[in-house]
């Protein structure tokens, strides 16, 4: 019963043309169960991100680990020679390689902004590895591997940083890299971190990219989601609407694309999810995220939970005369909370609230948390496990409730396809008024230059993608 022939048959394991049919399923039970877990996504992908992606597919199996043209360009890396003529042409396949970094949040965030970039620009995804993102994630694409060979040359990846001199900026600051030479280094590296300088930031201009097309191997390291920075690239502005006529879906459908759960994690997801939640009329997901000095679990910050939770009517009050509801056992209503936080001080609050007293509506609330490692532990083999089970599983909730500058909870609500209550960043250890918000109007810049991009509501400094007119 593990294979997707128990799916039922109206349910498109396919995702509207998302995936590719032929894996092999029993290597990968996420890639088609998942339709099990999760209501039909609302967006369904443009038939020419459909037909993109399946041209990517063939690209990555020509040009992959191991197969005839890939060794061609990495013996040229191994043999020492530095300089590639520009009057050599282009090579048959050209890669970009992403260097893991930080959570594991900003990890999905930034691998599917580079495989963006690489559908824009004709290249082959490789991702490096680290500890455990074999571990975690299945193989994306047919009949080939996505994850770095660990005898590529170039794997002693802790060396490139800022001020690396293989750095594209900092080549372009020693004049070392132009347009105009006739010769060219066999590799780069592009520096995409928050603390990347003017220099870093030439990647996004449009006779930039000219120049990197003619390099066979970008290696890129970032912490951020870097996308809508692409519709800052005028070159690319047409291929970007052709494949995501609506903006805000772009990670809703990469992710989905790109992230299915090893078996490992599919186990915790589904065994949690059919043991927890899938019998309650209603799924609420709270994902609590503090950076707050002190010992949790904080008083106003669970204030503002409750606040958000009762202000909003995502779950409903209790009764202070401790009165029960004479309600036929049948049918009372239940919503069940996932909640995920690296602590369980939270949980044991919210638990007690909706144990100790009835509901004044009569449904019955049951409170959940599956794990609280108390330290983010990253690129910890196990914890990332739990860590990517509990993002996964937030994503399968019908409403969510997030925390500020939190990668976690974009990811989840991202996968869900959701609009969540995102929760106010609180200030001087005090209850924010309101506590929580679904959509809010904030500062707009770039709009004449770029009408998608607009400042995010919770982190005035961050960039995210709208649709004109709904911001």
């Amino acid at each position: 019963d593990a294979s997707s022939e128990a799916v039922d048959e109206h349910k498109d394991k396919l995702l509207d043309g998302l995936l590719s049919a032929g894996f092999d399923e029993m290597s990968c039970l996420s890639r088609y169960q998942s339709v099990l877990y999760r209501r039909p996504s609302p967006h369904k992908p443009s038939s020419y991100l459909q037909s993109r992606l399946r041209k990517y597919e063939d690209l990555h199996k020509q040009c992959g680990p191991y197969t005839e043209s890939y060794n061609k360009t990495v013996e040229k890396l191994k043999s020492g020679h530095h300089l590639w003529t520009l009057y050599s042409g282009p090579t048959e396949c050209n890669y970009i390689v992403w260097i893991t970094s930080s959570g594991l949040g900003n990890r999905l965030l930034t691998v599917a902004s580079a495989f963006l970039y690489a559908l824009l620009t004709n290249r082959v995804l490789l991702v490096d590895r680290g500890k455990d993102m074999g571990d975690l994630f299945c193989e994306p694409f047919p009949e080939m591997s996505w994850l770095l060979p660990l005898d590529f040359p170039l794997n002693q990846f802790n060396k490139f940083k800022r001020r690396s001199p293989e750095s594209y900026g900092n080549m372009l600051k020693r004049n070392a890299i132009s347009n105009t030479m006739n010769s060219l280094p066999p590799f780069l590296y592009l520096h995409l971190n928050h603390d990347y300088d003017d220099q870093d930031k030439r990647f996004l201009c449009d006779q930039d990219q000219s120049l990197l097309q003619k390099i066979s191997w970008l290696i890129t390291r970032s912490n951020e989601y870097f996308v809508p920075s692409l519709f800052l690239i005028s070159s690319f502005e047409q291929e970007l609407s052709n494949l995501f006529p609506s903006k805000v879906t772009i990670f809703h459908h990469l992710g989905r694309y790109l992230f299915h759960p090893s078996n490992a994690v599919w186990g915790l997801i589904t065994r949690y999810y059919e043991a927890y939640l899938a019998n309650a009329d209603e799924r609420v997901g709270i994902q609590i995220r503090t950076f707050e000095h002190g010992t949790p679990p904080f008083q106003h910050v669970m204030d503002q939970i409750v606040a958000c939770f009762l202000k909003e009517k995502i779950l409903p009050k209790v009764d202070p005369s401790q009165e029960p509801i004479l309600t036929a056992f049948g049918n009372r209503k239940s919503k069940a909370v996932l909640i995920t936080s690296l602590h369980s001080g939270y949980f044991d609050k919210i638990r007690n609230i909706y144990w100790e007293k009835p509901t004044v509506t009569g449904e019955t609330i049951g409170v959940y948390q599956p794990i609280h490692e108390e330290l983010q532990q990253t690129e910890n083999n196990f914890h990332d496990r739990k860590a990517w089970a509990e993002m996964y599983l937030l994503s399968l909730t019908d409403v969510l409730i997030t925390s500020s500058w939190s990668t976690f909870g974009y990811v989840a609500q991202s996968f869900a396809g959701l609009k969540p209550w995102i929760l106010y960043r609180p200030e001087n250890h005090t209850t924010p008024d309101p506590p929580c918000h679904l959509l809010a109007k904030t500062r707009i810049d770039n709009g004449a230059l770029v009408p998608h991009i607009r400042h995010c509501e919770d982190v005035s400094v961050g960039l995210k993608l709208v649709e004109v007119g709904k911001f």
